[in-house]
C-alpha cells in the first residue's frame, strides 16, 4: 500500500460509531453504474490520513464503516473485516459497507 493514500473520519452519534474510509484521490469524485450513485463527499470521509495500521484500529473501534477505494478494500478484506463477495463496483469503484452485530 502507499503510505497515507488513504483518509478517514469518525462519526459518532450515541453509542454508534460510524467509520468513513476511501482513497484520498476519489475525494470530491462521483460514480454511476445503472441506478447506483456513489458520491465521495470530501466533508464525510476526509480527516486522518490513514495508515494500514490506523485503518485498523478504526475498524476494530467502529459499529458500521462505509469503505470507498481500491486501497481501502483491499485492506478490509485482507484483513478480515468485509468479504470479497460483499464489495460492489461502481463506476469502476469498489464499495463496501460493514456493520457489526
Amino acid at each position: 500500500m502507499r503510505v497515507n493514500m488513504i483518509t478517514l473520519r469518525m462519526h459518532t452519534s450515541g453509542s454508534e460509531v460510524l467509520l468513513a474510509a476511501a482513497d484520498k484521490d476519489l475525494l470530491d469524485m462521483k460514480f454511476s453504474e445503472g441506478r447506483m450513485r456513489l458520491e465521495v463527499y470530501r466533508e464525510f470521509y476526509e480527516g486522518e490520513d490513514a495508515s494500514e495500521e490506523l485503518l485498523l484500529n478504526r475498524l476494530s473501534m467502529c459499529s458500521s464503516a462505509n469503505l470507498v477505494g481500491r486501497e481501502v478494500i483491499a485492506l478490509a478484506v485482507k484483513h478480515n473485516y468485509i468479504d470479497e463477495d460483499c464489495i460492489i463496483m461502481i463506476g469502476g469503484v469498489p464499495h463496501a459497507q460493514l456493520a457489526k452485530m
